[in-house]
Parts: structure tokens; sequence; C-alpha cells
């Protein structure tokens, strides 16, 4: 199961860098996650200021 950006985003970008298989890239409002490339590493989780990113 892939993670998933919420609205609570602030679109920081700290999330992107500890992606392991690039599944994060910017949206027009906050960042998102590709949910077939996400092998749910939850390394994104951990970084995120706001908690943001959950599982899906």
């Amino acid at each position: 199961m892939a993670h998933k950006i919420s609205d609570e985003c602030i679109n920081c970008g700290a999330c992107v860098s500890e992606c392991p298989v690039e599944a994060i890239s910017e949206g027009d409002d906050q960042f998102i996650i590709d949910a077939d490339a996400c092998t749910d590493c939850g390394a994104c989780v951990d970084v995120c200021p706001v908690e943001a990113i959950s599982p899906a």
C-alpha cells in the first residue's frame, strides 16, 4: 500500500530526497506520491515537518 500526502502539505520538499525510488514529485499545490512507484518504506513520513504523509 502506497503512502499519500494530505492537504496539510506545506510544499517544503523535505520528503523528495528521502524517497529511495523517486516516487515523490511536485504537484500544482503540493507534493504528490506516485502510488505505483511507492514501495511503502515510510522514509518520507519521518522527515515531514507537518505530518502530512500517511499510509493510503
